[in-house]
């Protein structure tokens, strides 16, 4: 009896494993949904570097995963890097997803409402950045909004529940009717009416103040920063609304 336990527990657990949805793919549901990969999880096909043509040689694939290759830090760029955006502009209602992980000290950021124009030097300049960082170089800073899953100088993420250095974390970004709502983890750590007056208040006394999102326009494109050290995405998905 106990030997016929353990041989169905055994296939249980092989069937659970078996089952985990594959790294950069789409479930059945998610298709039905309209999801859509903007990685595929061999090539950076639909990314091009900000103000420019190919991806510098900096970021590369490894395991099915995005990778800013910076062996040692390097100020605020890696040698062949610099920020990468997708291809088309994403207007209306969307949804977002990825995963992100970090390297000890790292820093980085995923960008919405990218405007990549010549009046915009850097992709910073003009998009809304949700911080994705290694929280340990900012123990003891008086700022609040400069750690994972802030909106980097606007608003600080309602709570902090980060995975630690080189662990996954999942983060879903949801634009719908006005309202702006930004999940980590499965905890929701931002939520934003864009028509309020906190947030306009906010965009206001921030550096995107003269920005098209400072100005009610949220479209754009959506971009992954290079801040010199090395970070990872995958699983990246948009769904229309």
């Amino acid at each position: 009896m106990l030997k016929t336990f353990i041989i169905t527990l055994s296939l249980s657990m092989i069937g659970l494993v078996t089952t985990a949805q594959t790294p950069n793919s789409l479930t059945a549901k998610e298709k039905q949904e309209g999801w859509k990969l903007l990685f595929s999880g061999k090539a950076l096909k639909g990314w091009h570097a900000y103000g420019g043509k190919e991806p510098g040689t900096a970021w590369k694939i490894e395991q099915g995963a995005i990778k800013l290759d910076v062996p040692e830090r390097s100020g605020n760029k890696a040698k062949n890097g610099g920020d990468i955006v997708i291809d088309q502009e994403v207007t209306g209602d969307f949804e977002f997803k990825a995963d992100w992980k970090v390297s000890k000290y790292a820093n980085s950021g995923i960008f919405f409402f990218v405007k990549e124009l010549p009046k915009y030097k850097n992709m910073h300049d003009s998009g809304l950045e949700l911080q994705v960082t290694d929280n340990t170089i900012y123990e003891g800073a008086k700022e609040n909004t400069h750690r994972a899953g802030d909106f980097f100088g606007v608003a600080n993420a309602r709570l902090r529940e980060i995975n630690p250095v080189g662990e996954w974390n999942q983060v879903h970004f949801i634009v719908k009717k006005n309202k702006l709502t930004v999940t980590l983890n499965g905890f929701i750590v931002q939520e934003h009416d864009l028509t309020g007056a906190d947030w306009k208040s906010r965009i206001a006394a921030s550096k995107l103040a003269e920005a098209p999102v400072g100005k009610g326009v949220f479209s754009g494109l959506i971009g992954l920063q290079d801040w010199g050290s090395t970070v990872w995405y995958r699983n990246v998905k948009l769904k229309k609304l």
